[in-house]
């Protein structure tokens, strides 16, 4: 029998239902339990594919070409579950559908309303493409009382009657905020956002509390009393060293106990936690330290490269260092160049991430060229790999005017828009001008590897998968100049058209690579390319 758990949040945005979720999801594991889970948005966007990182953060893809929430990451990372499309839906999906149905004529003449047919087709979504798992985690984004989220809350609150309590359970994640003027923490907010829960019907079930330092037993049991939950339902969620001690701060508050306790599965066995722990100790007590330079365009917005830092966190897990971020706006280089070096000069890898757009691509094209002119480790990730090709081409190749397409026109297009591709024996179609969302190559591809290459020798084996988010693609009309200058394709598509990684071969570690492996890194399978990137971040750090 499968359980829903559903996870809301309130007071404030931003405290963590994402990771709380992806740590619940795997304590359960952790007991022998099968877990999915899902996120509900309440944007009106289809997907998140054309938003701004600024406004959204990370656009999480998962490996059969979604354009999803960052929080999928999370799950993917904590658990080791691969998400799939049916695991994110919006409000703009939800609408799509139920449009789509109406002009169809499937719903036989009638009113179409929010409800009954959105939240239907809300909770046909959360029902669909189970699997035979234990329980499933569906997070609800937003805050209790957005208008957005209605809807949502809604079919949350039938699918509970309709399920029973002893299929479905209700966890709602609140700030206890620390009043210093007061000197002392505040249960107000919580017992609002509850009330705000309750007068839309749903009952939370367990209090997930976000708090700065330990609450008081005495506050603890004012929130049961005045939320309508069980004292020990009340758990604490403190503030902890590292994203990968929640699983283990949880499991000591008694979180995942009470899960079990709610669907009398009071004979579990315990968790075993050997694996987190050992990441914790690695990340607060590792040998060394290297510093990596991020230089790209996002760069005030850390959650726009989420997956990015914990991936350079794992390569820092595998190599028992810590790993420094130093993020740096590529545009500071394009004003006066001799910032270049004093922003990257001492670090001890350079990593250009991807981006789109024209602002800050001359910027990180300087990068590349510190970074190979000063033999300093380069990790280029898909528009980075489109950067260190345009720098070879203009400084190793002597094509000064190339460029990519995606800035305009030009007479070198090193780099140009693809229009047409195969994926999985289909050919894919695209057109200039068309529509940008969920138009990209977007997923997993394969790529084959040029056999003692040193991407080969990372990982292992000659043939790959991994997942794309791009439009714009290496010109193979001009790898034989750049082979020629120095630069090998080491990877390309099976039918040899695209381009998937380039290196170069007299540099102690220069890499790009046109997909994101970010997006496949778990703290306990550190992804091979970061492993290895930070390996040799450890060796610079003992030549400078």
């Amino acid at each position: 029998m499968t359980r829903f758990i559903f996870i809301t949040g309130g007071v404030v945005s931003s405290l963590g239902k994402g990771l709380a979720s992806a740590a619940l999801g795997a304590l359960l594991q952790a007991r022998g339990y099968k877990v999915r889970l899902r996120k509900l948005d309440p944007y009106i966007n289809v997907d998140p594919g054309t938003m701004s990182p600024y406004q959204h953060g990370e656009v999480y893809v998962t490996d059969d070409g979604a354009e999803t929430d960052l929080d999928l990451g999370h799950y993917e990372r904590f658990t080791g579950v691969p998400a799939t499309r049916a695991d994110n839906v919006t409000t703009g999906r939800i609408y799509q559908t139920v449009i789509a149905r109406e002009r169809r004529g499937d719903y036989l003449g009638a009113t179409v309303q929010v409800i009954p047919h959105i939240t239907d087709a809300i909770k046909a979504f959360i029902r669909s493409d189970v699997g035979e798992v234990d329980f499933v985690l569906v997070e609800v984004g937003g805050t209790v009382g957005d208008i957005e989220g209605l809807p949502f809350f809604e079919a949350i609150r039938q699918a509970g009657i309709e399920m029973g309590r002893d299929r479905a359970l209700f966890v709602h994640l609140t700030l206890v905020p620390f009043i210093a003027a007061a000197g002392e923490l505040k249960t107000k907010p919580t017992q609002h956002s509850v009330k705000e829960l309750r007068s839309i019907g749903i009952q939370p079930d367990i209090l997930l509390c976000r708090s700065d330092r330990p609450i008081p037993e005495s506050d603890r049991r004012k929130m049961a009393l005045f939320c309508n939950v069980r004292p020990e339902a009340v758990i604490q969620a403190l503030d902890v060293r590292t994203i990968y001690e929640v699983p283990i701060a949880y499991h000591r508050e008694g979180f995942d106990d009470q899960i079990l306790r709610h669907f009398g599965l009071t004979d579990a066995p315990p968790p075993d936690l050997a694996r987190w722990q050992e990441v914790v100790e690695r990340v607060l007590s590792p040998e060394g330290e290297v510093t990596i330079a991020v230089v790209g365009k996002y760069t005030v917005l850390k959650d726009a490269y989420k997956s990015l830092a914990e991936a350079l966190t794992h390569g820092g897990i595998a190599n028992n260092v810590r790993v420094n971020l130093e993020w740096v706006d590529s545009s500071i280089f394009e004003t006066d160049e001799r910032l270049t070096v004093q922003h990257l000069d001492g670090v001890h890898g350079i990593l250009v991430p991807g981006g789109f757009g024209e602002r800050g691509a001359e910027g990180k094209i300087r990068a590349v060229t510190f970074a190979r002119e000063r033999k300093v480790p380069y990790f280029g990730i898909c528009f980075g790999m489109q950067m260190a090709v345009i720098e070879a081409a203009r400084n190793l190749a002597g094509i000064n005017s190339a460029s990519s397409t995606e800035f305009g026109a030009t007479d070198e297009p090193v780099v140009g828009l693809m229009t047409e591709w195969m994926h999985d024996n289909q050919i894919q179609v695209r057109r200039q001008g068309g529509d940008l969302g969920g138009t990209m190559r977007l997923g997993g591809y394969v790529a084959a590897l040029k056999p003692g290459s040193r991407a080969a020798e990372i990982y292992g084996r000659l043939s790959i998968r991994e997942r794309h988010r791009h439009r714009f693609e290496v010109n193979t009309a001009y790898r034989e100049r750049l082979e020629q200058a120095g630069m090998v394709f080491s990877g390309m598509s099976p039918d040899g058209l695209l381009p998937e990684i380039i290196e170069l071969p007299d540099h102690p570690w220069f890499i790009g690579v046109q997909y994101h492996p970010e997006l496949c890194s778990k703290p306990f399978e550190p992804h091979p390319l970061f492993a290895s990137f930070i390996e040799a971040a450890v060796r610079q750090s003992r030549l400078v």
